[in-house]
């Protein structure tokens, strides 16, 4: 059975043999790439069936359908998507309700400037923080990103979500990074609106839908 909203998921299959009304998403249970576009899809209540995959491990599927072979990739029937942004904002654009982007085209610019700003400044050190095996540089990643964070308290204070009075698409991208912040030993105590903001996102229930089992270990 396949539910609104939440992932189903299956073993290896090819694309001829899964159901053509259902996207299927090419997912990493662990990265922050693969979860805002697992929690776009929650938001949105869309149906979907989710294929794991692991590192040194990837699919004959997904190297059919994506010539980089990257994580997330979302197939639509005919239609394949690769690199998160690019998934997350048609998702937002097939199922406009709830909308997740404004439709002022000024604000609609700042969040995807916002979005460029995370996604350069805060997802570029998480994947250095996951895949760097020299610890030293991963320390060092880990210390910039704590910064990075703290410094931006005064945004996470000036309203109730990110920039925003509803939740949007640059919290979805937001939320990945604050929730491994323990596993990577990254404290926000020194920033209580930071912590409050934290709590408002992953107490939504399409958050909670979102994570999978591994991102659910990382605050057991």
């Amino acid at each position: 059975m396949i539910v609104a909203g939440a992932a189903v998921r299956h073993p290896l299959v090819s694309p001829k043999s899964r159901p053509t009304t259902v996207m299927t998403l090419f997912s990493k249970a662990d990265d922050p790439w693969s979860h805002r576009t697992r929690i776009v899809l929650a938001e949105k209540g869309i149906p979907y069936e989710t294929i794991d995959v692991s590192d040194g491990n990837l699919p004959e599927d997904l190297l059919d359908l994506n010539p980089y072979s990257t994580i997330p990739t979302l197939v639509d029937r005919d239609l394949v998507l690769y690199e998160s942004r690019i998934i997350i904002e048609y998702l937002d654009e097939r199922f406009p309700h709830p909308p997740l982007m404004p439709v002022d085209p000024v604000t609609r610019a700042q969040f995807r400037l916002a979005l460029y700003r995370i996604e350069k400044d805060w997802y570029s050190l998480a994947d250095q923080i996951i895949n760097q095996s020299d610890k030293k540089q991963s320390l060092k990643a880990r210390k910039v990103l704590a910064e990075s964070i703290l410094a931006s308290a005064d945004v996470f204070k000036a309203k109730p979500y990110f920039l925003s009075d509803e939740f949007s698409l640059v919290d979805a991208t937001v939320a990945p990074i604050l929730w491994r912040l323990p596993a990577w030993e990254i404290d926000l105590t020194p920033a209580p609106a930071i912590a409050r903001y934290a709590n408002l996102i992953f107490s939504r229930p399409a958050f909670r839908q979102s994570l999978s089992p591994v991102e659910q270990e990382m605050r057991a």
